[in-house]
């Protein structure tokens, strides 16, 4: 039997009090599951952010999409996620990555490091985490026994340790342009995307527990043009053709029976049970979630 559908929101810009609460309100309303923040310089800070969106819901579970894990300390970040959790009452999911905009890093101060170096970094956290929250002796202490993590990317060892570590595998949808420093990313064509979820079953294999499938769409459009919806994309995608792009997991474009069927492929095909739209396609999506309310 499927796992039941959970969807998400990824806040994306800085508002203050009466406007952030407002908007948290309003997810909450719409009906999604999680209200989540990123962790790129120029958008919310996410712990406070959380916070705020706790106070102003009830509902809605609270989630970092995801933490640049190259900016935390392990220490310090455990010392976050447990106050957060605290405060939330219990609500808050962890999402951590590797980072992949060099420029950030630059800015920040801070190394960008190769590949191997951000991957085993984001290793060496979810395994600090682990230990520090997974002791009697930390303090302060989260408000669950265990806060749920998700890990998102794409390669083979954030894969496996997707499937060694995480409650929740994130799927981007999106690979890297190679030489990009300001984190310009391609969407994975369907093949791609089917060969990367292969690779993290085999990973998961052993599991006694299957992790929960989230997927990030990239583009949302409610419309019964979707060739025209589709322009800034194909804009920002010239290699692409409008064909092409209709077909790629991370675009749901069309009437509201398209996008509702394409969300039930999309877990049929793949397992993405979680799936995550941006902030502007908030209120664009809610319909769709109407529909599979309870699927």
């Amino acid at each position: 039997m499927p796992r039941p559908f959970r969807f998400g929101v990824n806040l994306l810009t800085p508002a203050p009090t009466a406007e952030w609460r407002a908007k948290c309100r309003r997810a909450e309303e719409l009906g999604y599951d999680v209200i989540l923040v990123p962790d790129h310089l120029g958008m919310p800070a996410p712990f406070p952010a959380l916070v705020a969106a706790a106070e102003a819901t009830e509902r809605p579970r609270l989630g970092t999409f995801v933490l640049n894990a190259g900016f935390w300390n392990p220490a310090l970040l455990a010392r976050e996620v447990a106050t957060t959790d605290a405060l939330t009452g219990g609500r808050l999911e962890l999402g951590l990555g590797t980072g992949y905009v060099q420029a950030e890093h630059e800015t920040a101060g801070l190394p960008y490091g190769s590949p191997r170096e951000r991957v085993d970094h984001l290793r060496h956290t979810v395994e600090e985490l682990d230990r520090l929250l997974g002791s009697a002796d930390h303090q302060p202490r989260p408000a669950q026994s265990r806060v749920a993590l998700l890990i998102g990317g794409n390669g083979d060892r954030v894969l496996r340790l997707t499937a060694e570590h995480a409650d929740i595998a994130g799927f981007t949808g999106v690979g890297l342009v190679p030489g990009s420093t300001a984190g310009r990313l391609r969407p994975m064509t369907a093949g791609e995307l089917d060969e990367r979820v292969g690779r993290y079953r085999e990973f998961a294999a052993g599991r006694t527990e299957p992790a929960e499938l989230n997927l990030l769409l990239q583009t949302v459009a409610l419309t019964d043009d979707p060739g025209s919806a589709l322009k800034p994309l194909l804009e920002r995608q010239p290699q692409l053709t409008a064909a092409q792009a209709l077909e790629l997991p991370v675009v749901l474009a069309g009437p509201l029976e398209r996008l509702v069927e394409q969300v039930r492929a999309r877990r049929e095909r793949y397992g993405f049970s979680y799936l995550t739209v941006l902030e502007p396609y908030m209120e664009e999506f809610a319909p769709v979630i109407a529909e599979l309310r309870g699927e």
